[in-house]
């Protein structure tokens, strides 16, 4: 897996401060993305373990909330090995924070992945960005369109609730 970035202080993508891993490599290509830099594969940097060891570092600190993983798109194929590796790192070293994963494919889309990639997500924000559903005053999306789902909740329950 390649990487854009790793933002040591969030406050934009989930509740309270936050550590993102920008994912490098879309090919969803959203009208308007807001991150279009992040699409080509062989951009960005080599996701290593020593990036990996930095962010559970980050993530420990007693200020942050939790981690937030988006892209890019952190769900295309060749992404998801590393993905996951890092998620069951941060769920057994940083068991306090919470995880939050931005992805356009949908809720419904992961059941197609071989990856168990949910079972170690609090919230998954789904669906691609509409540029003609975007509202600046939605919270921690872009568009109306995109879901934020509370994964354990949803889980328990079998069927999608959304995060509040």
């Amino acid at each position: 897996m390649r990487y854009a970035q790793i933002r040591e202080i969030d406050v934009a993508n989930g509740p309270g401060i936050r550590v993102s891993l920008y994912t490098q490599g879309c090919r969803r290509h959203c009208p308007f993305c807001f991150n279009e830099e992040t699409w080509d594969f062989n951009g960005g940097l080599p996701f290593t373990e020593k990036e990996e060891d930095a962010i559970i570092t980050l993530v420990n600190k007693p200020h942050i909330a939790g981690l937030t993983i988006l892209g890019g798109e952190p769900m295309e194929k060749e992404s998801r090995p590393a993905i996951l590796h890092l998620l069951k790192r941060v769920r057994k070293e940083c068991p306090h924070k919470n995880i939050w994963l931005y992805s356009s494919f949908l809720y419904e889309d992961f059941k197609n992945f071989d990856e168990p990639i949910l079972d170690y997500v609090d919230v998954l924000v789904d669906g691609m960005f509409i540029n003609d559903l975007k509202d600046p005053h939605l919270h921690f999306r872009g568009s109306s369109n995109q879901r934020l789902i509370n994964i354990p909740e949803t889980k328990a329950k079998g069927e999608i609730v959304l995060f509040e």
